[in-house]
């Protein structure tokens, strides 16, 4: 359980959550050139990869997340996409794969990939590779990560005005890319 310290200002955000792990540095072509931990990655704001696991569901719904008021990146938002940065040396299928087990507990899914982008916000440099995967069975939350989880439409999910900025980008270009056309069951 959280609880503020004495210097903490009554209705602000709990203090961050930094997880203690390496992650894989590129440069700014996607170029692997070392490693570094998430703390240093995100003071000096280092280009990174991270995945965008797009979960679909047989009435083509999305699994959007809230993130927890932990989370050391846009704190209570929604996430269109379930994943994160990629570790040190870790492909990127599998810290999708990793992810998606993580967050949501989904596993043994076939995951399609789809494409790798681009996303800067003046804070964040991430090359991202983005999948979409069909689900319908019961999800179970990583509890310090996610909040919540709901199924919205695609449409719906896009209207959110919270959303998290690189899964919005991701997202449209998932629709963009014709990547969520009807599911063939």
């Amino acid at each position: 359980m959280l609880t503020p310290s004495s210097s903490a200002t009554p209705g602000a955000l709990p203090e961050p959550v930094i997880k203690d792990e390496r992650i894989q540095l590129v440069d700014a072509r996607n170029r692997p050139c070392g490693s570094a931990s998430r703390r240093l990655m995100r003071r000096f704001r280092f280009w990174h990869r991270a995945t965008y696991v797009f979960v679909r569901n047989g009435r083509g719904e999305l699994c959007v997340q809230r993130r927890t008021l932990t989370k050391e990146v846009f704190p209570g938002y929604h996430d269109l996409a379930t994943g994160g940065v990629v570790g040190a040396g870790e492909a990127e299928h599998i810290a999708a794969r990793r992810e998606l087990a993580e967050e949501l507990g989904i596993e043994g899914v076939s995951l399609t990939p789809c494409f790798t982008f681009r996303y800067t916000d003046g804070s964040n440099f991430i090359h991202g590779s983005a999948f979409v995967v069909d689900y319908d069975g019961p999800l179970v939350l990583q509890a310090d990560e996610v909040a919540d989880a709901t199924w919205l439409t695609v449409e719906a999910a896009l209207a959110l005005e919270d959303a998290t900025p690189d899964s919005r980008v991701a997202l449209e270009r998932m629709l963009d890319q014709g990547w969520l056309t009807a599911r063939d069951d």
